[in-house]
């Protein structure tokens, strides 16, 4: 067997274990998306009653911390206006997820990743055996793009090895 097929192959089936694991990831990427709104959502929420019990709501309140001379209240409403801001996106992304549907999510998670719960995705990731279409389609499409990072090129060498052999 010539050295391009075994090496398209070998990439081929490298290809294909890589793309068949991103369902996973944005599986658990998912996972963490959903926990990060459960502990972002008590914070808000707190925030919300507690503006509505001095009769605000929240960007009223917010700016009264910002226009507070004490440092200390103008950080927290800096740390809240960015958990609300935070929450409202990842809220966002994971109505998106829910309506992409299964061959959708990973596009939607690479269209815009939260950078902290990427990180920490990565950080974590476990990989998985693809029991899914989508997963058994991501294989697939990992497969053809490994395979094919090495047989195009070699393809294109051959072509021109016959070209120069015939000018010759």
């Amino acid at each position: 067997m010539p050295v391009h097929r075994t090496l398209g192959l070998a990439t081929g089936l490298l290809g294909a274990v890589l793309g068949s694991q991103l369902p996973e990831f944005a599986q658990q990427y998912r996972q963490r998306l959903g926990g990060a709104l459960d502990e972002l959502r008590p914070v808000v929420e707190r925030f919300d009653t507690e503006a509505r019990n001095e009769g605000l709501d929240r960007p009223a309140a917010l700016r009264r911390l910002s226009d507070n001379a004490d440092a200390l209240a103008r950080r927290r409403g800096e740390a809240v206006a960015d958990s609300a801001r935070r929450m409202a996106r990842l809220e966002d992304q994971q109505r998106r997820m829910g309506e992409a549907g299964p061959f959708g999510r990973v596009a939607t998670l690479l269209a815009d990743p939260d950078p902290t719960l990427w990180g920490g995705t990565m950080r974590t990731f476990e990989p998985a055996m693809p029991v899914t279409a989508e997963g058994l389609v991501a294989a697939v499409l990992g497969f053809l793009l490994g395979r094919g990072m090495v047989r195009w090129p070699a393809a294109g060498l051959g072509r021109l090895r016959r070209r120069g052999s015939r000018v010759a």
